[in-house]
């Protein structure tokens, strides 16, 4: 497996459960042993710290500041390292830290720089009033990271386990289209490395409420079988392209969100990959992309894709 070959795991700072090194450490074992040519798999743990107190110091000169910073560094470092070997004493992986205000940027600067394929985080409940007021790191990175990004949670990836590829089979869009695909295929690669069967999700809107209310003479139960019907038809006819039996589709009225929960749920999915076009700016902050609203409500791992063509608004930075 050629995808990820460079692997970008982000370190959790307040633990020293690093669940998204562990993921980073299994995926890679998975794909050395199922790769022909043992294409060796590069990890890097990246850590970005900062403390406000010490850019605050006016006794002390800039650099005996800067002396200050390179030894929290130092000791983190340390830290890490001490970590790595508890996990994986036999695999190499370097370490990096640095000294950034802002993770997130720290975090898709430093995949611009090295071309990373996959990063990897581990995730944690979001407040919900908060997210609308301060984007977690997470939010920021599914925006603006120009390569997929997996979040991991603390469920285990068993052998035949399930994996969701959440689509928009209804959509006439390019973009959709396109996205679809690609989605499919990444969950058909993972689904061969791991030993997993692959579902896929596709959801529909039921009656708009205001065309209900406004004319009474709308059939809501006509409008809703033949919405199920075009995307049963789209679904089918996506899944035929890939070989992927009927039996592992789902088409459900409802918001993505809810339905690809209740899906995986069901079925004990281990994994979701879904696409997120990466909206920026007050309509992402309020509404936040499917991607985002899910997170919060799986008790799996997500893995975000971008369309082709995405470019991180921090490249021209």
């Amino acid at each position: 497996m050629e995808t990820y070959q460079n692997i970008l795991v982000v370190i959790d700072p307040t633990t020293d459960e690093q669940k998204a090194l562990k993921r980073a450490i299994d995926l890679a074992t998975s794909i050395n042993a199922n790769d022909g040519n043992k294409v060796k798999v590069n990890i890097s743990a990246f850590l970005s710290i900062f403390d406000f107190s010490y850019e605050m110091t006016t006794i002390l000169s800039s650099d005996e500041r800067d002396v200050m910073r390179q030894s929290v560094i130092k000791d983190k470092e340390l830290w890490l390292e001490n970590i790595i070997t508890d996990l994986a004493p036999k695999i190499e992986i370097n370490c990096q830290v640095v000294w950034h205000n802002r993770p997130f940027e720290a975090i898709v600067e430093r995949v611009l720089k090295d071309n990373y394929d996959l990063v990897i985080k581990g995730t944690h409940q979001h407040d919900k009033f908060k997210s609308v007021i301060f984007t977690p790191t997470d939010w920021h990175i599914l925006r603006k990271c120009p390569c997929p990004v997996l979040l991991v949670k603390e469920h285990k990836w068993p052998k035949n386990g399930n994996i969701i590829a959440a689509l928009n089979v209804g959509s006439d869009e390019t973009e959709h289209h396109s996205l679809n695909i690609k989605i499919t295929e990444e969950a058909i690669k993972l689904a061969e490395l791991i030993q997993a069967n692959v579902h896929l999700v596709n959801s529909f809107p039921g009656t708009p409420v205001n065309i209900a209310i406004e004319i009474p003479e709308f059939n809501a139960s006509e409008y809703n079988d033949t919405m199920l019907k075009h995307h049963e038809q789209a679904m089918i006819s996506h899944a035929n392209q890939f070989d992927i039996s009927i039996v592992n589709t789902h088409v459900e009225e409802g918001l993505p969100e809810t339905v690809i929960e209740q899906i995986a749920t069901k079925i004990d999915a281990e994994l979701v990959i879904l696409g997120t076009v990466g909206r920026t700016g007050i309509s992402a902050a309020l509404i936040g992309n499917t991607a985002e609203h899910v997170i919060d409500q799986l008790n799996c791992d997500v893995l975000a894709l971008k369309p082709d063509g995405y470019i991180s608004p921090l490249a021209d930075e």
